[in-house]
């Protein structure tokens, strides 16, 4: 995957393309609104990460300008503004996703990834397997070898979008977005309860776990030890 990392601050933006290169990614940097604005035309970039406060051209206007000229590359907006009121302005403007600084590193590289998953035209698949554990999403049947798992339909969706990214790092905030559609962290242990009967209803009393806590940045859905 190749990103270009539209950030001023030179600090924050090394450290950004540190970490997407030890993910295996390339990243590319632009220190200002009009050389972030050239290189994104040029193309060839799987996803864009933008600062919203950047030299001669903000943020949000480099992205209008991008969407009016036709360009879809998916836009993770990075920012210090934090209000709701400033997320919306950036969803609003042409950006994908909107995340605040401070951040997780390992949370802006999982964003990225999954932006960068849903520009790949596919079929949305309507089984979904890992290692002996399969979820049907026309029957609505969780299975784990021959035994079937009975799940709550809040449980089903948060499996299934779990299942739907396995081998990859899921957060809070995704989770949050995704299958309860919060959109800010409300400070509940509402994830915690969830994870935690899922993880008895499709773990307990079977060889191997499957769902597995990535300690300081969410979930991973893999087979294989911890």
């Amino acid at each position: 995957m190749r990103v270009l990392v539209i950030e001023d601050n030179r600090e924050t933006a090394q450290f950004v393309q540190r970490g997407l290169r030890e993910a295996s990614h390339v990243a590319e940097i632009a220190e200002d609104g009009e050389v972030g604005l050239e290189l994104a035309r040029a193309g060839g970039y799987d996803v864009l990460i933008v600062d919203r406060m950047l030299p001669l051209r903000d943020g949000l206007s480099l992205i209008q300008m991008l969407r009016a000229e036709g360009d879809r590359t998916p836009v993770l907006i990075l920012s210090a503004m934090s209000h709701v009121d400033d997320r919306v302005k950036g969803l609003r403007a042409g950006g994908d996703d909107y995340l605040t600084k401070p951040f997780a590193l390992a949370e802006l590289i999982a964003r990225v990834e999954v932006l960068a998953r849903r520009r790949q035209p596919e079929e949305q698949a309507t089984r979904y397997v890992v290692g002996d554990l399969v979820l049907d999403r026309l029957t609505h049947k969780v299975t784990r070898g021959s035994e079937s798992i009975i799940l709550q339909p809040r449980e089903f969706r948060l499996l299934e979008y779990l299942m739907r990214n396995a081998g990859q790092v899921v957060t809070r905030t995704m989770l949050l977005e995704n299958v309860w559609d919060y959109h800010f962290d409300p400070q509940t242990n509402v994830i915690d309860v969830h994870i935690s009967r899922l993880r008895g209803k499709i773990d307990r009393n079977f060889d191997r776990p499957l769902l597995h806590t990535v300690r300081g940045a969410g979930y991973m859905m893999r087979d294989g030890g911890e």
